[in-house]
């Protein structure tokens, strides 16, 4: 890839995205490392105020984005004839590509692979609390019962741990789980012998690893397939006192069926991250049952951690001026395997 310009000329740019975002993903420092990259046009501009900067669009070669930004239809691209790159703070792109956008060639990278490590630091935490039957003494606790040895809880040494799906962050919990003793499955139909010696998991069919696991963590991205994929028949042949854990979407799991299954067995847990809806309705029964805990989708990056994704961004732009081969450039295909 050759330089946008000649060497003294940097390519202009832009920070589009929802306004409330904007500081939250492009602190600073980040801010202050695009401008030495490129010339920045203007301070971030909020997505629903694009229209009253059509100049400033119309000549921005390299635009930074994130969570509220725009839609790369073809109006857009239409509005934005010299763009040459497009660098988004955030993970999944799929809600804002388009055909005509793939069409155009124009490399688009995203911070996947960033938003990846607050999302596995979550699973890995909650495998090793639920290895304790942690959510399970809360439970206990919170009615008074104080007996240390209620629950037969395997604990880190020995046990098994199940990873549906190793993507990107599945792979993260894996090698940290590798500095365990504990036994890990894996369940990825796309995934080969070698992939899972060097993650140091051995791969199984999806019924095997939940009959097998005293944790299993669902990392499986949304798609057709994918929907309802975790259902009633596999979430009851889970060992006694296991913990299902999801941190990828909602929709993979059949959620009436998941609530008919821990009515039936109030032995088993479930942590879950992310809902479908999200959030889930006032009268869902995921709100009041006792052996399902919710957290608002947090798993992801926050405060803090999104700088992470701002700087990926940031340094991949460094690599595009440079003329550097990408990392984190997602294409067409790739984009439909991704949550």
């Amino acid at each position: 890839m050759t330089r946008l310009r000649d060497n003294s000329t940097k390519p202009w740019s832009l920070i589009i995205m929802g306004a409330e975002n904007a500081d939250r993903v492009y602190g600073s420092e980040e801010v202050e490392e695009i401008r030495r990259l490129t010339e920045l046009l203007a301070p971030p501009i909020a997505t629903h105020d694009l229209n009253q900067h059509t100049g400033l669009l119309r000549e921005a070669e390299v635009i930074f984005s994130g969570w509220g930004g725009p839609k790369l239809d073809a109006d857009f691209l239409a509005a934005a004839p010299k763009l040459r790159a497009f660098f988004y703070g955030a993970g999944s792109i799929k809600h804002i590509v388009s055909d005509e956008f793939w069409n155009a060639g124009i490399p688009i990278c995203a911070a996947w692979k960033a938003n990846a490590i607050p999302v596995g630091e979550y699973a890995f935490s909650q495998i090793l609390f639920s290895l304790k039957c942690g959510w399970h003494y809360v439970s206990a606790t919170r009615k008074k019962e104080w007996d240390a040895e209620a629950f037969a809880s395997p604990g880190a040494f020995g046990s098994t741990v199940g990873i549906v799906s190793l993507g990107e962050t599945g792979r993260l919990v894996c090698r940290w789980l590798s500095q365990l003793d504990v036994n890990v499955l894996a369940y990825d139909p796309y995934a080969d012998q070698r992939q899972a010696e060097k993650l140091d998991v051995r791969l199984c069919p999806l019924e095997e690893l939940f009959r097998a696991s005293d944790v299993v963590s669902i990392h499986a991205p949304w798609l057709l397939e994918t929907t309802g994929m975790i259902d009633g028949e596999l979430i009851r042949s889970m060992k006694k006192n296991a913990t299902l854990l999801n941190t990828s979407r909602g929709a993979v799991i059949n959620e009436s069926a998941l609530v008919s299954v821990l009515r039936e067995r109030p032995d088993l847990f479930a942590v879950l991250d992310v809902t479908h809806p999200e959030p889930p309705p006032p009268e869902s029964p995921l709100h009041s049952m006792p052996n399902i805990i919710l957290t608002p989708h947090i798993a992801g990056s926050q405060f803090n951690e999104c700088r992470r994704m701002a700087r990926s961004m940031v340094d991949e732009c460094r690599r595009f001026v440079q003329g550097e081969a990408l990392q984190h450039e997602i294409t067409r295909e790739k984009s439909a395997t991704m949550a």
